[in-house]
């Protein structure tokens, strides 16, 4: 199997070493901009699409900053290949050309979301949520961490994550939690957001996100930040009778504080769920393509 990887950053390296765990007979190239460029791995350097359409390649992984996602899909499209497209699908909307440029020319995509993998969600889903909607009372998401820990040894202010033209800030950085939420309830009936850049940190993207999604019968509010230095990441739903919590970071799931799921699962594990998935459905539809990304991103930046 022969794979492409545009951009090769921290985020492309964890599928690189996914796809090597999944089978080490792989081959993976990356399309580079420099001649100069550091090899990794036995990863194969090229330097031009050109280059890439003389291989036989299964697929594409887009892995560059957020404000070239959309410049490299219309790149790879022209490969013809299944692509991945890391999350989130783009900085910005209104690229409907694209959308129906992939549609034309019948190309498979997927967005990476590997949250829709974890263990604990994956139970709670399947087990609580999936056909029971109507006794949901409300639904509370929140995922606060700090960012000048993100990045050992590297300026956070320099970081893309801090810069809005890089396309940065963080409801695009943990555009996850929109995702699985989309992914676990479907898509709101209504939404609103409060988007801010005012904390301590002194960075010119979002630091501080609200949403406010509303369901038929249930709201569910979503805070994210890049500021608390005592992470969590947790998602709590209450119903009828009884609230179930999920404690992301530990992969665990709480009824009513009562532990009844856990998950030696890490957060790197996702990342092989996520390309075993799509390597099995190759030939077939997925959840989560440009489609569906975008009206996840639509709910992010409208």
């Amino acid at each position: 199997m022969n794979v492409l990887i545009v951009g090769l950053g921290s985020i492309a390296k964890k599928h690189i070493n996914a796809l090597k765990e999944i089978n080490s007979d792989i081959i993976v190239y990356a399309l580079r901009s420099s001649q100069n460029a550091a090899q990794y791995l036995d990863v194969k350097n090229i330097f031009s699409i050109e280059e890439a359409k003389q291989l036989s390649l299964n697929f594409c992984i887009i892995c560059s900053p957020t404000f070239n996602h959309l410049e490299d899909l219309n790149k790879v499209i022209s490969l013809g290949t299944p692509v991945i497209i890391e999350k989130p699908l783009s900085n910005k909307l209104n690229f409907d050309t694209l959308l129906e440029k992939i549609k034309k020319e019948k190309i498979k995509t997927y967005v990476a979301c590997n949250l829709r993998f974890l263990d604990a969600l994956n139970y709670v889903k399947t087990k609580f949520i999936d056909g029971n909607h109507n006794s949901i009372n409300e639904v509370n998401s929140y995922c606060g961490s700090y960012l000048p820990e993100w990045r050992k040894d590297t300026d956070y202010k320099k970081s893309y994550s801090a810069n809005e033209d890089m396309g940065g800030g963080v409801h695009l950085d943990l555009i996850h939690e929109l995702d699985y939420l989309y992914w676990m309830f479907g898509a709101p009936v209504n939404s609103s957001k409060i988007l801010m850049s005012k904390s301590s940190l002194n960075i010119n993207a979002v630091d501080y996100a609200n949403y406010n999604l509303t369901y038929d019968n249930f709201n569910a509010n979503l805070t994210l930040n890049y500021f608390r230095k005592d992470s969590k990441r947790e998602l709590e739903i209450v119903f009828e009778e009884y609230t179930i919590r999920v404690d992301l970071l530990k992969n665990e799931v709480y009824k009513n504080n009562e532990l009844i799921f856990s998950s030696k699962q890490q957060a790197i594990d996702t990342y092989l769920g996520q390309l075993n998935y799509f390597i099995k459905n190759l030939n077939k539809e997925c959840f989560n393509d440009a489609n569906e990304a975008n009206e996840v991103l639509k709910i992010c930046l409208k």
